[in-house]
This record gives structure tokens, C-alpha cells and sequence, in this order.
């Protein structure tokens, strides 16, 4: 029997997952993965719907999907974009539906300082898209150079694209010649909050709590919060 394993919403850390919850917003953490593992080994479906989000979320379910002894099966029904596109490149087999997109970019981050402060993140940053760049590598078997600058112009993949160039094995359903190339396109794909409002949240909520259970107040001060950031 195999068992489905969504990988659907934003992309996020353990510790952020019960502020996504609450506001009832789509997201998979490394415990939903590890939740929704079978015990047995059995073979698994990683269905995958997700504009990305955290990178060292992204990477740490990469490596469960890697690691796990069972048959891993990836299905890309929507988009796999950012840390997404990360953790579609885990499975033995990858499929893609004719209407679903790959994105693949560079790491970015926040970061504030002065020029020494600005120089080392990029430094960073740099090394975090090699690191990143493997997945797609050990996939496809392009090269560092050729991957990087895929990240480097932010590349978006069709379906017909996608299996071309190897970063998945099968379009769902028809064949690679019954595909019309065609262009895709995203503003926001992820949706990730930013840190600040995260510990927006967490502040609000104390507070909240110390006056009793936190009420629907909370809800709407979060969301005006984020309007303004």
C-alpha cells in the first residue's frame, strides 16, 4: 500500500508551524514529513504543491525523502518552486503534471550591517547556492556551472522543460511530444511572512495570554500587522 505524503503551502520550520496553523494558512514543516511516514518502509507519494519558502526546511526534508528506505514517488501537480523545487529532486521517480511549473533560483536572505556585515553574506549566500545546487545536480547530471547560473536567472520550467533537461523523469499522463512549450510566470510564489512578523505574532500572543486564552482580537491585529509590513 502506498501512502501520501503532502508537501503543499510555504515551506517552514518546526517552531513556525503553529502560527501558520492558527491562521488556518497552508505549510509543511519537517514534522509533517516525518509524521506522515510509514513505519513499514512502505512505498510513498510525495504529492508536491508549494511556491517554497524556508531553504534549511527545504533541506532538511530533502534529506528525510533521501534517506528513507522506502520507494519514493514525486508528484508535481502544481508548482515546485524555490525550497520546493529542492525537495522534488529527492525522489527516485519524479512526475509532473502537463500543467504544473518548476522554478529554481538563488538563496536569499535579510541581513543588516555594515559593509563587512554585507560582504560576508553575500559570501554566505554564495556558498548556500552551491550547497542547493547539488540536489539539482545529482538529479539532472549538469553541471555545477550550468546549474548555478539556471539559480542565477531565476528559471522557470514547464513540464516539457523540466523533462528535458532531467529534473523530472515523466509528464503525467500524455508524452513529451504531445507538450506545447509555454511560458509560466509568478510574483510571490512562496508567501513566507517575514521574520518580523513572526515575532510580531509571538509578542502579541504573549501578551494575549497573559490576560487569558488569546482571543479574535489577536487575529486581526496579526493581519493588520502584516498589511503594514
Amino acid at each position: 500500500m502506498t501512502t501520501k505524503v503532502n508537501v503543499k503551502g510555504v515551506i517552514i520550520g518546526n517552531d513556525y508551524k503553529e502560527i501558520y496553523d492558527y491562521y488556518d494558512m497552508e505549510s509543511t514543516c519537517p514534522n509533517d514529513v516525518l509524521a506522515a511516514l510509514p513505519k513499514n518502509n512502505g512505498p510513498i507519494e510525495v504529492v508536491i504543491n508549494s511556491g517554497g519558502g524556508h531553504i534549511d526546511a527545504g533541506s532538511e526534508i530533502y534529506s528525510i525523502f533521501k534517506e528513507y528506505k522506502g520507494d519514493v514517488t514525486i508528484k508535481i501537480l502544481g508548482i515546485a518552486a524555490s525550497a520546493a523545487s529542492v525537495i522534488a529532486m529527492s525522489g527516485k521517480r519524479v512526475v509532473i503534471a502537463p500543467t504544473a511549473q518548476m522554478m529554481i533560483h538563488n538563496v536569499s536572505s535579510i541581513a543588516q550591517g555594515d559593509y563587512n556585515k554585507m560582504l560576508h553574506e553575500a559570501g554566505v549566500l554564495k556558498e548556500m547556492n552551491r550547497s542547493i545546487a547539488n540536489a539539482y545536480i545529482l538529479k539532472t547530471g549538469k553541471s555545477e556551472s550550468e546549474i548555478l547560473d539556471m539559480m542565477n536567472k531565476e528559471t522557470w520550467l514547464s513540464a516539457k522543460s523540466a523533462l528535458q533537461g532531467g529534473f523530472v523523469d515523466e509528464i503525467m499522463g500524455v508524452s513529451s511530444e504531445n507538450i506545447s512549450e509555454f511560458l509560466v510566470a509568478s510574483t510571490d510564489p512562496a508567501g513566507v511572512h517575514p521574520y518580523s512578523v513572526i515575532e510580531k505574532y509571538r509578542e502579541m500572543k504573549n501578551k494575549q495570554t497573559k490576560k487569558g486564552n488569546p482571543t479574535e482580537s489577536l487575529r486581526r491585529n496579526f493581519f493588520s500587522w502584516v498589511r503594514e509590513e
